[in-house]
């Protein structure tokens, strides 16, 4: 078993003089010493130290009360989410699992050895609460690769107790800061180990690493414009992969968004990038986007059904509703979770996500990625519109029917791609890509209000069905499909108008 916890800290250089007094910082009542502990630490890495790259640790650390395997993801600055395990001789599955995106089927060797005298100090309010720990570290760096090198420095570490108000570590710093106490200039002891023994080698240029963004160039051409589109998604589908996996709130529904995105750059930017090389690829993440949303889908028709029976006045609630409601939904997702971790584990994938840095790294650019990023992309966002009002005017013409539902299905996608193309756009256009993005995602949620009534009563029917077959009333099952239904004409019915406006606002 792994557990997760929130770390927020902050580390300060020192002189070797201690710490200063804090026993002046607002709401510290007492500082209680808690002695010295001894810790070691050995960090692993690949080779080309991937986990580095993208400021993820993983050490395996004796000593202390939390001696076991910590695996730490950056969330912001001074923010790490720490997954712990406990202390065994190899790396646990379910930490291995957290880095496979990232480290793919390289293998894991020490690369630093760190050991700490930890003098650490509790900083406690009047009513006994602890507000943070402190600690002076003395650490000794061991570089375990290559030629070596070793070095050693003091520094302060602050760290916020469980449920802290981090405003109390800028009291802390403050008093710091009076003390002459600075910030550190590493944001790890890893990053200060692995930057001061690292050999000395004459400056040469290095491919980004699996995860590592390259430095930040002004896009100039609209290739530079796509790719910097297409490389931020492939970075979000490998760091939301360890999220998916630990089923953090919302991970799986972004990245499945990040696997769409990219597709419709692929065929937004068909002059930009050969397709002969990306239609493979778009099938591929078409396949990982749909296993993503097994779950997603059931758990928003769920979240629909739900809300809706909330809103029912208890007169209309006949039969065992919500009990039907929770079996179906459970029947329906049963298994689904453990089936993506599966998929995540899966060799499909991992090949998909080296062909995603291969995509990357060597891009197939066709002629026009050399030309103008305005001339180029404005006219891929100019032809995905055309296409849009295409289907949307063909859509409202249609007399409320199965027809009609389906054509405003296929508007919505092609709404949510010419937002796509949008976004891309955005450096190139301005404030033209930055109105239509804006517009496209107000037809998307109006298109998608409408799906979701469609496939909200699909699954009605369905309830409706197996209640009846129970011998259960299925009269409120009928109630809520009206409502469904009267929702999707309000819908059809803004949607004239809706798209009058946007139609009128276009300039791009």
């Amino acid at each position: 078993m792994a557990d997760t916890k929130r770390e927020i800290e902050r580390k300060y250089e020192s002189d070797e003089s201690g710490l200063p007094d804090l026993t002046g910082v607002a709401g510290v009542a007492t500082v209680v010493d808690k002695g010295v502990a001894h810790l070691d630490a050995t960090y692993y890495d690949t080779a080309d130290e991937r986990l580095a790259a993208s400021s993820v640790t993983l050490r395996r650390r004796t000593g202390g009360s939390d001696a076991g395997w910590h695996l730490k993801f950056p969330v912001a600055p001074g923010v790490r989410d720490e997954i712990q395990a406990p202390l065994s001789d190899t790396l646990p599955r379910t930490l291995a699992g957290l880095i496979r995106s990232r480290v793919r089927e390289a293998e894991l060797a020490p690369v630093v050895r760190l050991r700490s005298d930890r003098d650490v100090r509790d900083l406690v309010d009047a009513e006994g609460r602890l507000l943070a720990e402190v600690s002076v570290d003395a650490v000794q760096a061991e570089r375990l690769t290559g030629e070596g090198g070793s070095v050693q420095w003091t520094e302060i570490e602050v760290e916020l107790a469980d449920g802290g108000d981090p405003a109390f570590l800028d009291k802390v710093e403050k008093r710091f800061r009076k003390a002459g106490v600075r910030p550190s200039a590493s944001a790890s002891k890893l990053a200060r180990a692995l930057a001061e023994t690292a050999p000395k080698k004459k400056p040469r240029k290095k491919k980004a690493q699996v995860g590592q963004a390259p430095v930040a160039q002004a896009p100039v051409t609209a290739g530079d414009h796509v790719l910097a589109y297409i490389r931020a998604q492939r970075d979000a589908i490998v760091e939301l992969d360890p999220a998916v996996r630990r089923d953090v709130y919302d991970s799986v529904h972004r990245m499945r968004v990040a696997t769409r995105r990219m597709r419709s750059a692929f065929r937004s930017y068909r002059k930009v990038l050969d397709r002969t090389v990306t239609d493979p690829i778009g099938e591929e993440l078409k396949w990982l986007a749909a296993e993503l949303g097994v779950d997603r889908d059931q758990e928003v028709l769920t979240d629909r059904l739900t809300a809706a029976l909330d809103e029912l006045p208890r007169t209309l609630l006949s039969g065992p509703v919500r009990t039907r409601l929770r079996t179906w939904s459970h029947a329906r997702r049963g298994g689904s979770r453990r089936r993506l971790i599966a998929v995540l584990d899966g060799k499909r994938y991992l090949e998909l996500l080296t062909a995603l840095d291969g995509l990357v790294d060597e891009p197939p650019l066709l002629k026009a990625a050399a030309g103008k990023p305005a001339k180029v992309i404005g006219k891929a966002v100019r032809d995905d519109f055309a296409a849009l009002a295409v289907l949307v005017e063909r859509a409202v013409v249609l007399p409320p029917s199965q027809d009609r539902d389906l054509a405003l299905h296929e508007a919505r996608k092609k709404a949510k791609r010419t937002r796509y193309a949008a976004e891309a756009a955005t450096r190139a256009l301005g404030e033209h890509a930055i109105d239509l993005l804006r517009s496209m995602k107000s037809l998307q949620g109006l298109l998608g209000d409408h799906q979701d009534s469609v496939m909200t009563r699909e699954a009605l029917r369905d309830l409706a069905g197996q209640a009846h077959a129970a011998g259960e009333s299925a009269f409120t099952y009928g109630v809520l499909y009206g409502h469904e239904e009267r929702r999707a004409e309000l819908v059809e019915a803004a949607l004239p108008e809706a798209w009058r406006s946007i139609k009128g606002g276009m300039e791009v």
